[in-house]
């Protein structure tokens, strides 16, 4: 079994990459092997726009026409059994690199019945970290991560979908360093976010990624 997360933050160990390993803990504990993909190290375009893939009797139909770091993964990602995908909110939206991947899923929908190519039912994870707060991202993010979840099941053929958000998480480890007069009044509040609703957001982080494996091993 395998089972893969792949990180939409460029901070290799900011709190999106905490969670998402948490994840891959969880999935280990259950004997599963795991991979970690670093999104921003990878030399990837976004969706061209040249429905090469759904072109009808074409040999590309189905498949990506652009060559890059992500074409390999096309084959990976499709021995998968559970995906794991990160991302903090930035500017009011997934990072550049998670969108980047996210279109490049777009080979596995099927455009005859708006149904998925992919070759397997899976179980997917979504975690997303962002500096906003309960009532912020309830306010604010919750139509958006709803339609993102939309938005990637119809590429791939998902048994089941959970969603993880961690909010109140730090932009910078130092805001006296740089203009944000704003935020600073926020750092006690955040502080506190951190020791007491961030370890807990690790530990469902882990339990989701066991409970996926194990549902995987018996389903």
């Amino acid at each position: 079994m395998l089972v893969m997360a792949f990180n939409g933050s460029p901070r290799k160990n900011g709190a999106t990459a905490k969670l998402l390993n948490k994840a891959l803990e969880g999935a280990a504990s259950q004997k599963a092997e795991t991979e970690f993909i670093q999104l921003n190290e990878l030399n990837m375009k976004g969706c061209k726009g040249c429905f090469s893939c759904k072109k009808r009797g074409g040999k590309s139909y189905g498949k990506c026409a652009v060559k890059d770091d992500m074409t390999p993964l096309y084959k990976r990602i499709e021995q998968a059994d559970v995906l794991f995908l990160g991302t903090p909110i930035y500017f009011h939206s997934v990072t550049s690199q998670m969108q980047m991947f996210i279109e490049r899923l777009y080979p596995y929908v099927n455009y005859k019945d708006l149904s998925s190519n992919f070759p397997k039912k899976i179980n997917m994870g979504l975690i997303y970290t962002m500096g906003a707060d309960d009532q912020q991202m309830e306010k604010w993010y919750r139509k958006y991560i709803k339609m993102n979840q939309a938005i990637i099941s119809l590429a791939i053929g998902t048994a089941e979908v959970e969603t993880l958000i961690s909010t109140d998480t730090f932009h910078v480890n130092n805001y006296t360093k740089i203009v944000a007069d704003i935020l600073e009044p926020l750092v006690d509040r955040k502080s506190k976010h951190k020791l007491q609703i961030f370890p807990q957001d690790c530990k469902k982080a882990f339990e989701m990624g066991a409970r996926f494996a194990r549902r995987s091993t018996t389903g």
